[in-house]
């Protein structure tokens, strides 16, 4: 057998030399790929900029909608609606609630205020009034009706976590120890902390706690002011008084402002604690339910 030239192995590499120099230069036989292996690694060409979207500029009012086409109830065909969700519900539990939706202007003017309905639909407010304890103050505010009167005590009661009350009076003599105190960031969130602003900072504390007994609070929220104005057992007459006196309360109130800034009352809406809400059409009498049907349950 004659031992010949040594076969190459297919991937072997060759070897060739270069002609300006002496050592071998290796070269694969996969270089061509190696090649195109490289080229596909080039960074490949910018992409073209996508176009420029215009930026919607924010609403400086909050979406109404067009009541022209929605169906709306009078009074006493709401109220009927409203008890059938509300049944076997206890007649103090469950609440009318009114919406009033405004046509108003975004971070504005927010209105606030306290409204003494004809009929009042909370008489267990527990009321508190900071101001000395043994000082004439305390004692007529006991007489109207406070339930938690002083002012070390009840502040600390409120550092610890005890706030055990619905509303907060404050005697103008105790406002510097009140602030002192910082509880500022315990019942302000719970809109529970006295300011000259909400008048809830007297002189009379008698007179205040009297006036605030059945009184009720409201304020606007993202265009919206809700309040109770009416327990389940009301009668669609107690009903009708208590929301023309909101209502005209609220229109005082956009009327005290309208020189700064613009609102309309856009919606009225009634609901309840677990019902729905029915959009009214300012008309009482239904033509299928009488008053006086609504007027036991």
């Amino acid at each position: 057998m004659s031992v010949g030239r040594p076969l190459l192995p297919i991937f072997a590499p060759t070897c060739s030399r270069s002609a300006l120099s002496s050592h071998p230069v290796w070269s694969s036989v996969f270089s061509p790929a190696r090649r195109c292996y490289a080229s596909a690694q080039k960074p490949s060409p910018s992409r073209k900029k996508k176009k420029d979207v215009k930026t919607r500029k924010p609403r400086g009012d909050y979406v109404q909608y067009d009541l022209k086409d929605a169906e709306k109830f009078s009074l006493c065909d709401a109220m009927r609606y409203i008890r059938a969700f509300e049944v076997g519900q206890p007649p103090t539990s469950a609440k009318y609630e009114m919406h009033l939706r405004l046509r108003s202007p975004k971070n504005n003017i927010a209105i606030r205020n306290r409204i003494r309905l004809p009929h009042p639909v909370k008489t267990d407010l527990r009321i508190c009034v900071i101001c000395p304890p043994d000082s004439k103050y305390a004692e007529a505010a006991r007489k109207q009706g406070a339930t938690v009167v002083g002012d070390d005590a009840v502040l600390d009661a409120v550092k610890a976590g005890r706030v055990e009350f619905d509303r907060c009076l404050c005697h103008v003599d105790s406002l510097q120890k009140l602030n002192k105190a910082g509880v500022g960031r315990i019942l302000g969130p719970k809109g529970l902390m006295p300011s000259a602003k909400t008048g809830t900072v007297v002189r009379d504390t008698g007179a205040a706690v009297r006036e605030m007994v059945g009184a009720s609070e409201y304020r606007e929220r993202l265009g919206v002011l809700r309040m109770a104005v009416g327990q389940l057992g009301f009668t669609p007459e107690e009903m009708q008084q208590n929301i023309k006196a909101f209502i005209g309360q609220v229109k005082k109130d956009i009327g005290q402002i309208s020189d700064r800034v613009t609102k309309e009352l856009h919606e009225v809406v009634l609901s309840s604690t677990h019902g729905p809400g029915f959009t009214l059409n300012g008309e009482f009498k239904s033509q299928t339910v009488s008053s006086s049907e609504l007027s036991t349950l």
